[in-house]
Formats: structure tokens, sequence, C-alpha cells
């Protein structure tokens, strides 16, 4: 579960949150939308604990990411909107170093790395350097890396950006059945009809400020996100 409370984030004097809250339950997808610029990156930043944030709280599973930043980071994993990896590392290498730091252990490892890697038909590139790889191999690295750990919250940002149709699909086939085992999903993304039919809930920002938040129904109505979504951005 993910508790953001009042959260406000300023850069000189201009706030890119202000006065953010909502909750993201156990067991459900999530999806953060707005336009470039509209605070999500920064949220998700503040989520992760790469970014403070001057006013506020943000709890995961109940605990502080402020004061009690390793316990949340141990639980959850981020795949960023471009993922920035280690271009000289072996893909292996990469994804064994992101394993060592959440301690996992050999047989886990092996089990999901064999079986991510399947998924994203990167098994024969796992031993390339990262730095030959397009932006969507690099991608399914970085989603490999996050999942073979098992978090128990996932953090995305835009992650179907580069990703084929097969992927796309794969990955989401793979959030409805981490939200079956109770995970915690929370996504942005700019494709509307994506998070229309896959999430639960939804929280649309608009210049820092949360302007719409409910269930996926109850937010769109009998009209489709877009025309919610752009109706809101006017």
């Amino acid at each position: 579960m993910i508790t953001i409370s009042h959260v406000t984030k300023k850069y000189g004097n201009k706030k890119a949150l202000d006065d953010v809250s909502f909750e993201v339950e156990d067991g459900e997808i999530f999806a953060f939308i707005g336009h470039n610029g509209a605070g999500k990156t920064t949220l998700i930043k503040a989520i992760v604990g790469i970014h403070d944030f001057d006013e506020g709280e943000i709890l995961i599973n109940g605990k502080s990411i402020k004061k009690d930043p390793i316990v949340c980071k141990k639980i959850m994993a981020y795949v960023p909107d471009n993922p920035e990896l280690y271009e000289n590392m072996k893909a292996i290498d990469f994804i064994n170093f992101i394993c060592d730091m959440y301690d996992v252990d050999a047989k886990t490892r092996e089990k999901n790395i064999k079986r991510y890697a399947e998924m994203f038909e990167m098994t024969e590139n796992l031993g390339n350097e990262i730095k030959s790889f397009s932006h969507g191999m690099k991608q399914k690295v970085a989603l490999i890396a996050a999942l073979a750990h098992d978090p128990k919250v996932l953090i995305m940002d835009e992650p179907f950006v580069g990703l084929d149709p097969k992927a796309i699909f794969d990955m989401k086939e793979l959030m409805h059945e981490m939200i079956k085992d109770g995970k915690t999903i929370f996504f942005s993304t700019h494709i509307l009809d994506v998070a229309e039919k896959l999430c639960s809930r939804v929280a649309i920002v608009k210049k820092g400020q949360i302007v719409k938040v409910g269930k996926m129904k109850d937010v769109k109505g009998d009209r489709s996100l877009e025309k919610v979504f752009l109706e809101l951005e006017k």
C-alpha cells in the first residue's frame, strides 16, 4: 500500500507538486496520468526515494520513505521512463547486480531471471553488453531486473514506451497476475486506452495538483478516459 499525504515539492518558487494526497491499495493497478511537466515523474521519484519533498508524507506499507528509506526500498521495484543502466556491463551481470542488492538467493534468481528473460525474449541477449541494445531492449533489461527480486510494490514511469506488442501484452498479463497475489502496482502512462482497460483506479494531475482521483469507472463515467482527461486539461 502506498499512502501519499499532503505532499508538496518546490523548485525555487514553483510548486512541482502542490498538496498531493491519495492512496494506492494492495491488490490494485493504479494509473497516474497528466501532461508532460504536470508532476508525474516528480511524484514517482519522491515515492521511490530519489527526490526529497518539502511537505507531507509518503508511506510504503506503513513505513515512511523519509524515515525508513531502506525498509521501504527493499519491498519496492522502480522502472524509470528512460532506463539509465550500466552500459558497459553485460545484461546478465547487471541483473545479478540488482539481485545482489536485494539479497536474492541463487535458486530464486535463477528461476525468475529465466522466466522473465524468456517472457521478454531476451534469453539469447543476456550475455551481450547493454550499450549494444535498443531502447526497447534496455527497457526489458530494466523490467527483468525489477521483477527478479519479486517486489511487493512495483512503481513504473511510462513502462510500455519502446516495448514491442508481445512484450506489452505479456507485461499486462503479468501485472494482473501480480495483483492477484495482493501486490501493488503504480505507474504513469500517456497510453490512456491501456490505462482505462488495465487499471482499477486512476489519478489525474495538472500543474502539480490532483484534479481527479478515484475508481476508473467513477472517474470516466460513460465516457472514455481520453475524453475526461482532455476536458480536465482545458
